[in-house]
């Protein structure tokens, strides 16, 4: 469910994004096939979006350095770890809702509805009359009055509007539309408006792209030589009976445009610009959905999966879980780390779930001396990249300051003493109590350091180190 939520969320503010830029910059412009390009860039885009997944920051949280001017070597680079971003809390939102859920649901089924009627609208205009090949188009014959249409490689004409004045031109319009297979457009869109059926940026989207298809086929009729003056007053002239919402038509709403559009003046080459303006709104929001790792786990059809097939037993102050490997390992990463639970096995290897031990901060004695500079400074195993590593993969962004937006850099205080382990943990300058408690937590479970030494013994030294917690 988040899966299905999240490439609504993400691939739905894509195509608004992208819409507006083309309504705003480049909707005026005559570069039709260029704009047509645009257009279908952007459906395709918005549509795989969601599922690119660069790999430039670690899952849940990442590090920035910061530099710090300071003469001692004991402050560590400041450890940034990131919240939930805008589409991961609208995801957990929305899927939290089953009324949002129900009205969507019921909003899907009526527009794909809708859809298979239009559909079956039109296979029943090509079964219940003549239909004619002419040039591999075929002609549907049809005596009622209306304007030509089209739908895939089929022309719906009026065999008795044959030999009015200009009417082979109105034909050539749509026989422009089956070339260009601006038919396959409209079926893509159709589809794409039933998922995003809430989106209003949608039905804008699937009307400038109709609207263009018309100009493209308006273009190829003039290059043909025919008089724009001429072709201007039957479009003026057509009078429109009954329409199929599926086919390309002259729908009378668009024919002010169009005429308006044939008398257009071409843009001029500098206009081509505003295409670089088209091409860095998709590497925006390639950066913003994309760089990013994101690990979703479906919560529903895991458990589905894995009840069947792990069996819980309570055994004194554990649970034993008996089941098979891939089982077992899905529950370690659903208790995740940070929640209160571990996973051990025993000398037979069977797996218990037991209850973490509270990690109790170590305290020195008042009067041990602690140094802030040594000779040998502490050395954290793998250096100072690793502890950050560390620091950064077990903090864990406390859920009400998420939902509080509270955001800022904790400092903390500790000193590494002489055999090593993490001492007198503590907060030097805080935000809030649970970003400060998950400071806390997180440093007193270091694990031991290589001890500083002054004069070659080993002695107790201070660092601190900032954490900062920040919103996307």
């Amino acid at each position: 469910m988040n899966s299905a939520v999240n490439f609504l969320i993400e691939s739905g503010v894509s195509l608004a994004f992208l819409s507006l830029i083309y309504i705003l910059f480049l909707r005026k412009e005559t570069f039709f096939r260029l704009n047509r390009i645009f257009l279908l860039v952007s459906v395709a885009f918005s549509l795989v979006l969601p599922f690119i997944h660069l790999k430039v920051y670690e899952p849940q949280s990442v590090m920035l350095s910061e530099v710090t001017v300071t003469p001692y070597r004991n402050l560590v680079e400041a450890v940034t770890v990131y919240g939930q971003d805008f589409s991961g809390t609208a995801t957990q939102v929305i899927s939290s809702s089953r009324l949002i859920i129900l009205i969507y649901l019921l909003g899907l089924s009526f527009f794909s509805i809708r859809f298979f009627i239009r559909i079956a609208q039109v296979m029943r205009l090509i079964r219940k009359n003549e239909v004619q090949t002419q040039n591999n188009v075929k002609f549907v014959l049809i005596n009622q009055d209306f304007s030509p249409f089209s739908f895939l490689n089929y022309v719906f004409i009026n065999p008795g509007h044959r030999e009015e004045s200009g009417y082979e031109k109105i034909v050539a319009h749509e026989i422009e539309h089956i070339r260009q297979g601006h038919s396959f457009d409209v079926l893509l869109l159709e589809i794409l408006t039933i998922l995003q059926w809430f989106n209003p940026f949608m039905w804008m989207l699937k009307r400038v792209i109709r609207e263009n298809h018309e100009f493209l086929a308006d273009r190829a009729v003039l290059d043909s030589g025919v008089n724009a003056g001429h072709y201007k007053q039957l479009l003026l002239n057509q009078a429109v009976g009954f329409q199929v919402e599926m086919a390309n038509n002259f729908n009378t709403s668009l024919i002010k445009k169009r005429i308006k559009m044939i008398s257009k003046i071409k843009s001029s080459k500098l206009a081509n610009l505003k295409y670089v303006l088209g091409a860095l709104s998709l590497l925006a929001l390639l950066v913003v959905f994309a760089c990013e790792q994101k690990e979703t786990v479906d919560m529903e059809s895991a458990t589905e999966q894995d009840v069947t097939t792990v069996k819980l037993s309570i055994e004194g102050e554990r649970i034993k879980l008996d089941g098979s490997e891939s089982a077992v390992q899905k529950v370690e990463e659903l208790l995740g780390d940070g929640q209160g639970w571990l996973l051990t096995k025993d000398s037979l290897g069977a797996v218990y779930i037991t209850r973490k031990a509270e990690i109790e901060p170590k305290t020195l004695e008042a009067e041990e001396q602690v140094f802030f500079v040594v000779e040998e400074m502490p050395e954290f195993p793998g250096g100072d990249v690793a502890l950050r590593k560390y620091i950064a993969n077990k903090v864990k962004y406390p859920d009400d300051a998420v939902e509080d937006g509270i955001q800022g850099k904790v400092y903390v205080t500790f000193v590494v003493s002489k055999d090593g382990s993490v001492a007198n943990v503590k907060i030097a300058r805080g935000v809030n109590p649970s970003l400060d408690q998950e400071a806390l937590r997180v440093v007193s479970s270091l694990p031991k350091w290589k001890p500083g030494k002054q004069r070659g013994e080993a002695v107790n030294v201070q660092y601190t180190v900032p954490i900062n917690f920040a919103l996307q």
